[in-house]
């Protein structure tokens, strides 16, 4: 989880471009290829860079006709509140298993295809490749719930993961041990969606995030423990050293 990801980085430069009038408002972008081609990635990471700058409303990615500049470019993002990351993450919960839902009736073709992709990412055994493939793929569902206030909501509950310090440190430390379980159930929501499923989709998405906040208490109690233990740890030399002076 070190570092930017790519595609967070691919946004950025497109943002950019978007800001000094290479794309100005209404216009459409030039195709995957050739933006691929301009920034020196692959196609995948183009259209997953279109796809975060559409859940922040800069860009508007029309099915048939191509992705265009958003007319109304959005204020800055408001700053972050002071939250925990079990309220992150029971309000993903709340939130993306109702956006699977409506995802299961409205997801194409397309975004399937992405999903089975990222979900092989997933299976590399690369750790940062996992980790950026988990984020789009709730970003994806997100999307293909065709509902911009959903769209805007998990954007932020995103943000509070990624740059809260004290969230980022609690899901990366399951993150380390929960592998194989997280890449299950992402295909097991996967099908559900493939299957256009919504209440398959819903429950699929809930008991991801139900076994992922039990994994967080785990790992809380866990870190509590250690530290509890470290001060004990210090105690004892401080007591130590303190007999060896009387």
């Amino acid at each position: 989880m070190n570092g930017k990801r790519l595609f967070q980085s691919v946004a950025e430069q497109i943002a950019v471009l978007i800001d000094e009038g290479a794309f100005p408002p209404g216009t459409r972008l030039p195709g995957e290829r050739e933006l691929a081609e301009r920034l020196g990635v692959s196609r995948v990471t183009i259209r997953e860079a279109e796809i975060a700058l559409q859940a922040v409303g800069r860009l508007e990615i029309k099915t048939g006709s191509g992705v265009y500049v958003s007319e109304k470019q959005p204020e800055s993002l408001a700053a972050l509140p002071s939250v925990s990351a079990f309220e992150v993450t029971e309000a993903r919960l709340l939130v993306e298993s109702e956006a699977a839902a409506l995802a299961a009736h409205n997801i194409t073709d397309q975004a399937i295809e992405l999903l089975s992709d990222l979900i092989e990412q997933m299976r590399t055994g690369d750790e940062e490749a996992a980790n950026e493939a988990d984020e789009q793929f709730h970003r994806t569902i997100a999307e293909a719930s065709n509902n911009a206030a959903m769209v805007h909501t998990v954007q932020s509950l995103w943000r509070m993961r990624e740059e809260i310090p004290d969230v980022k440190a609690t899901y990366e430390a399951v993150c380390v041990h929960d592998a194989d379980s997280r890449t299950a159930e992402h295909e097991a929501i996967f099908v559900a969606l493939r299957d256009r499923d919504p209440a398959a989709a819903r429950n699929a998405m809930r008991e991801h995030f139900h076994r992922l906040i039990e994994a967080m208490l785990d790992a809380t109690e866990r870190m509590a423990l250690e530290e509890v233990q470290e001060q004990v740890s210090k105690s004892r030399a401080r007591f130590a050293a303190s007999a060896k002076i009387g």
